[in-house]
């Protein structure tokens, strides 16, 4: 069974997810370290737990989504998975943050592109990858059938969904990868969101003023 702990980091208030199981393997989702203190919080909490890394996954190549790409390279070897359609947008890390006056080194590249339909597997568990462009051009959500949940990135958040205005963003194709992708699953799945409070399809189908 998948355990989510959730970290909210950085000047974007960005949630970093951290899913293991009773293996003790984890992955690593969206790290939004950016400062000392976030790195050694999410650090301690992999080591003092003794959790075994073995995937680095991001849902889209934004700035405060994939600050801490390096960090957990260095820390863990590993490189990012990430859909192809992003790998723009995460090289231009370190112009980005100089837009923001951050200084940040630049990510890994790369080690596996993820498509709809893949599956990314740590210990005895799995994600399915869905495709869901619109906050960017290659934005996805990571969905576990057996436990109804959703790690969905800035697709859709509680009362309202990704912002559209960034290079690479088109409102249209965001709504309709929620309206084919995520609306088909049931109320109760439950959507941990890169900024905000957990939600549920349930509640965005009845209540987001967007959909």
């Amino acid at each position: 069974m998948i355990t989510v702990k959730q970290f909210t980091f950085g000047p974007f208030q960005e949630n970093t997810y951290v899913l293991f199981d009773e293996t003790k393997e984890c992955v690593i989702i969206d790290p939004g370290c950016y400062d000392d203190t976030e790195r050694n919080t999410l650090l301690h909490f992999i080591t003092s737990e003794k959790k075994t890394p073995k995937l680095l996954l991001n849902t889209h190549g934004h700035i405060d989504h994939v600050v801490g790409n390096k960090f957990i390279f260095d820390k863990f070897s590993l490189q990012p998975h990430l859909n192809k359609e992003d790998l723009q947008i995460l090289n231009s890390l370190t112009t980005v943050a100089k837009l923001y006056g951050f200084n940040v080194e630049a990510s890994p590249q790369p080690i596996c592109f993820l498509e709809e339909g893949d599956t990314v597997k740590f210990g005895t568990s799995s994600l399915d990858v869905l495709f869901t462009p619109g906050h960017s051009p290659g934005s996805i959500c990571f969905v576990c059938p057996t436990q109804k949940f959703i790690i969905g990135g800035d697709v859709l958040f509680y009362g309202s969904i990704g912002r559209t205005d960034l290079p690479g963003g088109h409102h249209q194709t965001l709504i309709d990868s929620i309206h084919t992708k995520l609306m088909p699953l049931s109320d109760d799945y439950s959507v941990y969101s890169g900024h905000g409070p957990l939600t549920t399809i349930g509640y965005e189908r009845k209540n987001n003023p967007f959909l």
